[in-house]
């Protein structure tokens, strides 16, 4: 009895890559969201293009991951012409497009707050976080209708989206666009199949904020921490990569328009 018991024991389950066959672009992927959702869509079958202005953290990150698997571009989403050139690139070499993950973006050089308003700066951030956005979607959308490809693009969005702030007002002004753009491409590009959503992360320390706002991790984590209602827990860039694959993978096949906040509770 034993032996027939054993016999039909279920073998161990192996995971399921899901993004397997699947060819990504990863913009502003570098460091931070876009290093962390680089490395989970390689580790999920995908072929992943790094694209971003950080050339040596770029080449090391896609020399980690695996020439086989990763390939770095170095791509200024400000200039359109770089982004369809990664594109096209993209298309060539690997003869597809399936996701577009736009998430290059950059943070406020001052307060800015509307009376003190610096136009020359809010230009500046809305040429990445606005104009760089909507090159990256224009042109993996294209890309993705051009061959019958039923793609997902996913932007990275901010809980400053969704609130006002008293001061970085060039920076919300930029998130808010976000939406608008993604809520936009939702509705023109279903009728091919293609999903379109955003992720709005509250605090997370990666390089960028780092960098700009807060110099230690730990007391910027616990400062984030007792503005959200889920205790006991920081945001990580993993949870937001793990956030990313769920809407580029088949996990999330009827979802589309939709802005996935990862806050905690804050924004709640």
């Amino acid at each position: 009895m034993l032996n027939c018991l054993e016999k039909f024991q279920p073998s161990p389950s192996v995971p399921t890559k899901k993004l397997q066959g699947k060819v990504a672009i990863v913009t502003g992927g570098a460091s931070g969201i876009g290093e962390e959702t680089a490395r989970l869509f390689a580790k999920n079958g995908a072929k992943v293009i790094i694209a971003d202005v950080q050339d040596q953290l770029g080449l090391s990150l896609a020399e980690s991951i695996g020439s086989q698997t990763c390939t770095y571009i170095h791509c200024d989403v400000s200039d359109e012409e770089q982004v369809k050139t990664t594109v096209d690139w993209t298309v060539k070499t690997h003869g597809q497009l399936d996701i577009m993950f736009s998430n290059a973006g950059i943070f406020s050089k001052s307060d800015q707050t509307v009376l003190d308003l610096n136009l020359s700066e809010l230009d500046q951030i809305f040429s990445v976080n606005v104009r760089g956005m909507a090159a990256c979607v224009k042109h993996a959308a294209r890309a993705m209708v051009d061959r019958g490809v039923k793609g997902s693009v996913i932007c990275t969005a901010s809980v400053a989206a969704s609130k006002g702030s008293e001061t970085w007002t060039d920076y919300y002004m930029s998130k808010h666009s976000i939406l608008g753009l993604m809520r936009c491409a939702s509705k023109q590009l279903g009728k091919y199949g293609i999903r379109v959503n955003s992720i709005s992360p509250f605090g997370v320390a990666t390089p960028m904020m780092m960098n700009n706002l807060f110099k230690d991790k730990k007391e910027f984590e616990e400062m984030c921490e007792n503005m959200t209602s889920l205790k006991g827990i920081s945001l990580r860039v993993n949870h937001v990569a793990d956030a990313v694959l769920f809407l580029a993978s088949d996990d999330s096949a009827f979802i589309s328009g939709h802005d996935l906040v990862i806050d905690g509770g804050s924004t709640a």
